[in-house]
């Protein structure tokens, strides 16, 4: 069995929808010969472009490669989420299955059916739901981990002192804690409390960073890249259409000729060499998408580099 080390972790969203399973198995593929573990994805992924209107295309995708590629599981490390599905197609938010008991017990059986395996490596809380008691939620969580249904337990979209006060929770109650937290992250950041159009997003703060880094917990970072703007930037939301950004771009170009990478290889290399760590989700549609991000592992940022781009960055 593989090792749990930082790296990329495959974004696998549109696999079984926007991706169908011939390109989704040829990503896969490509990603597990250039050494990649991870793979990421959840029960609600992607009800949005699903002709069902409900998750689970993606876990059928991953499900279908892993039982066409005998000993693949053992190669390979799965996250996958709860609490965001619609329980009525059509019909979200208000439809979303939230975080009781026992819907963390059986979305995690039913993403472990489609996924073809007994157990996942990390199984996340993929929002936050208030309207269950957090208690309660903190034991379902231990227990998944206690009958050996995940390896680990994660924390997405989640504010930092609800995750501190469920890992408190789990410590006096003896169960599993949270060991990791989820939330968005990339070089280019958004105007201070502007309203993102992406709804639940949650994007990290210096102070979730610093918490992370205070407790030992894991940091994955999605919307890495954000779905291409930094090759084509009209693609750049609103929230991120300021001064500082330009700056930002300016340095990212500047690093980026001298090193002879792109811009999207740069800012995946100043994640992997952050402090926390960070786990940069990476969603492709495509071999030479993935070729892109994978050569991102080997690109080293010196110290020179690293200061160009966190000076630009205001730090």
């Amino acid at each position: 069995m593989t090792t749990d080390t930082a790296g990329i972790a495959l974004g696998t969203m549109y696999f079984g929808t926007r991706l169908d399973r011939a390109a989704s198995f040829a990503i896969l593929d490509r990603f597990v010969e250039r050494g990649g573990r991870w793979l990421d994805t959840a029960d609600n992924y992607a009800f949005w472009v699903d002709e069902s209107g409900l998750g689970g295309a993606s876990e059928t995708v991953i499900g279908a490669w892993l039982q066409a590629n005998p000993g693949a599981r053992d190669e390979v490390l799965l996250s996958t989420k709860v609490g965001a599905d619609p329980t009525v197609a059509g019909a979200w938010p208000e439809s979303m299955e939230g975080l009781r008991p026992q819907t963390i017990h059986a979305a995690l059986d039913r993403s472990l059916a489609r996924l073809g395996t007994d157990h996942v490596d990390l199984y996340w809380a993929h929002v936050e739901d208030r309207s269950v008691d957090l208690d309660a939620q903190v034991e379902a969580f231990g227990s998944v981990v206690a009958d050996g249904r995940t390896r680990r337990i994660g924390a997405s979209n989640h504010a930092t002192w609800r995750v501190e006060r469920a890992r408190d929770l789990a410590r006096s109650r003896g169960a599993e804690p949270f060991t990791a937290v989820q939330l968005r992250h990339t070089y280019l950041q958004p105007i201070p409390f502007a309203p993102l159009p992406d709804q639940g997003h949650v994007v990290a703060t210096p102070e979730a960073l610093d918490y992370a880094e205070s407790e030992g917990l894991a940091v994955w970072a999605y919307s890495t890249l954000l779905t291409g703007a930094y090759t084509r930037e009209e693609r750049l939301q609103e929230p991120y259409r300021h001064l500082d950004t330009r700056r930002r771009l300016e340095a990212l170009d500047r690093v980026a000729e001298q090193v002879g990478a792109t811009r999207n290889q740069v800012v995946l290399a100043w994640l992997l060499g952050s402090t926390p760590r960070i786990t940069p989700i990476v969603g492709v549609s495509g071999i030479s998408q993935l070729d892109e991000t994978m050569d991102a592992r080997d690109l080293h940022l010196d110290a020179d580099a690293r200061t160009l781009l966190d000076e630009a960055a205001g730090r």
